[in-house]
């Protein structure tokens, strides 16, 4: 049914125009119409020349599509030609169906390969215009399928079209001289560039563009390949790009390449595949064109048909860590964690099967680094296609014995590939194990106990580093109610030495709690992390402080009571009894003196009744 409505729209349009409607009455299409195609400038172009139309594919069907391809639609052409054949001698056909010069390749297949659902992709078709059509706005009939595996196949149809508008040539040339598309040449003028291993092979490769037209932005891309029997060269570098803003029509540049000849390699022509990407505007559509061009290599040459069979010299798969994570991100000494292998078969071609991954951890001192608790450390995938990854997953657990720096993981391959049985690598990851920083601290002494307000105290203490890791810029710091805060430098601690802490804590309040001093020890890791404190106590009591003398700057203040002390706690006793003791000392002499003095003059009247 879909065929037949298709046929009679065809037929509409064929009678449109061969009954000599002129092709610029056609009106434009409406491209919104359109499931999949869209073009972002309607492309142009003159007759006798070829055109390209550059497209943009998007899959807006809600599932992903495979094998897409899109060509010329060649039902369409088919009707216009078949209603021609039936009109009447005299009529030829306008061209307003079919704008196109028909060759063998008109209608095959452009392959865009599978596009995933919300995806979209650049691709465009060239071909040239006919001679005989008029100037105008023409309709380019298109048609999309899917499951398209060769160059003329392909399944679920849908037709979509576009528009282009077509102008008369004033130079067209019988020749069909590519005027209008950009087109490059290599190697012309120059011979074939060759090298001889073990020397780096230095070479330059021209590049011409023929075409009359500039092209803009034009990025030339060598081919790598990972098979020696078709890339000669060591691949060093992750891209092989040159740029150049423009290369104008009928210019030539020459390219530099410094490449160094693989080991492997046989004497012989090899051919490099260039992929050229440019535009044929400042702001037209990325458009593509694959070159080629040879290089020479001389090394050893292949063995003898004859030579016996080497299995190694077949075909293989070859099987990558596309990257790998643990759970958790950080791997500590003495803990169990998980690794996880994303394993990629990197060959563009060959699958693998049977494919058997050995863990083999490195070994220190005999031992190794990483362990199994439980299961094994070995993984079997059944098969793993060409360009496709796959997660294997191990549990282990890192010796607490190690010290803190990067190991090596080795994964012992061992699969098959159609043409190779039995193949062996190695790969190496290396997993950084990290070491939990650990210290203690010695007696804590503090003296004195108590002090007063205003006073100072000495703390002393060692702090051991008893971990594996150096501890970076130690700090303590004394937190407590009634002392002046403060901090002391360390500095950096290696593993099984000590730091000393002595420092000078001033009492600013009298203790009103139990007296604890807190006593917070921080360090940094090697990426200056700080760590959380690590908290100690010491018992310190601030007292009252002590009077120093009588305040001269209060005089006109009520004294305050204090207790005498000393000889001012006495003297209201012993200044009255000395007193006492010195009028009676001065009593007991003048009576001493009296006396004496009696005797004397009695003496002395004795000795006058003598006389």
């Amino acid at each position: 049914m879909y065929r037949v409505k298709r046929k009679i729209v065809g037929l509409l349009a064929v009678l449109m125009a061969v009954t000599a409607i002129p092709a610029t009455a056609f009106a434009q299409y409406d491209l919104s119409k359109n499931e999949y195609i869209d073009v972002k400038k309607t492309p142009s172009g003159k007759t006798g020349e070829n055109i390209t139309i550059n497209m943009v594919f998007t899959n807006n069907t809600g599932h992903d599509l495979d094998d897409v391809a899109v060509r010329f639609d060649r039902d369409i052409a088919e009707q216009e030609y078949i209603a021609t054949e039936d009109a009447d001698e005299t009529t030829t056909s306008s061209g307003s169906i079919f704008p196109f010069e028909i060759s063998s390749n008109t209608f095959d297949n452009k392959k865009l390969g599978n596009i995933k659902s919300g995806s979209s992709k650049t691709f465009s078709l060239t071909a040239r215009v006919r001679r005989d059509i008029a100037e105008g706005y023409y309709l380019v009939p298109l048609e999309v399928v899917t499951d398209a595996k060769t160059k003329d196949d392909g399944a679920s149809g849908k037709p979509e079209k576009v528009n282009i508008w077509i102008t008369k040539s004033s130079t067209t040339t019988s020749s069909g001289a590519n005027e209008g598309t950009i087109s490059f040449e290599l190697g012309e003028g120059q011979n074939t560039p060759s090298g001889t291993y073990p020397e780096v092979m230095n070479y330059n490769m021209n590049i011409r563009n023929s075409s009359n037209l500039t092209a803009f932005d034009v990025n030339v891309r060598m081919g790598v390949n990972q098979d020696s029997t078709k890339f000669p060269f060591d691949i060093n570098d992750g891209n092989y790009t040159k740029h150049y803003d423009r290369l104008g029509g009928g210019e030539t540049i020459s390219i530099p390449y410094s490449m160094m000849i693989r080991k492997d390699v046989y004497s012989g022509y090899y051919p490099i595949t260039y992929n050229i990407e440019y535009r044929d505007s400042t702001d037209g559509d990325i458009q593509k064109s694959e070159e080629t061009f040879f290089v020479k290599v001389q090394n050893k040459e292949k063995e003898e048909e004859t030579k016996e069979f080497n299995i190694n010299d077949r075909t293989k798969a070859r099987i990558v860590v596309d990257g790998f994570e643990t759970n958790p991100e950080k791997v500590y000494a003495g803990e169990e964690f998980e690794l996880t292998l994303h394993m990629k078969n990197a060959s563009e071609s060959v699958a693998a099967s049977n494919i058997l991954f050995n863990l083999e951890s490195e070994k220190v001192t005999d031992s190794a680094v990483f362990t199994t608790d439980e299961g094994s450390s070995s993984v079997v995938v059944n098969s793993l296609g060409a360009g496709q990854t796959t997660d294997v997953k191990v549990k282990l657990r890192a010796g607490a014995w190690v010290d803190q720096r990067t190991y090596g993981m080795t994964i012992n391959e061992k699969y098959d590939s159609p043409e190779f049985k039995n193949a062996e690598e190695k790969i190496i990851v290396n997993i950084p194990v990290k070491q939990m920083a650990r210290l203690n601290t010695g007696t804590i002494d503090i003296m004195p106990e108590s002090i007063a307000a205003g006073s100072e105290t000495n703390i002393m203490f060692p702090v051991n580093n008893t971990g594996k890791v150096l501890l970076y810029n130690v700090m303590v710091a004394f937190v407590g109610d009634s002392i002046q805060q403060s901090s002391t430098y360390i500095g950096n601690i290696k593993p099984g030495e000590t730091g000393n802490v002595d420092a000078m804590i001033t009492g600013t309040t009298p203790t009103a709690d139990d007296g604890k001093i807190k006593i917070l020890i921080t360090y940094e890791d090697e990426n200056g992390v700080v760590s959380e404190p690590i908290e100690k106590e010491v018992t310190l009591m601030v007292t009252e402080p002590e009077e120093t003398g009588t305040d001269t700057g209060n005089m006109g203040e009520t004294p305050v009571d204090v207790q005498p002390t000393g000889f001012a706690k006495y003297s209201k006793i012993l200044i009255p009894s000395v007193a006492v003791l010195i009028v009676v000392g001065a009593g007991a002499a003048f009576f001493i003196l009296k006396r004496r003095k009696k005797k004397k003059l009695a003496a002395e009247e004795e000795l006058n009744d003598e006389i």
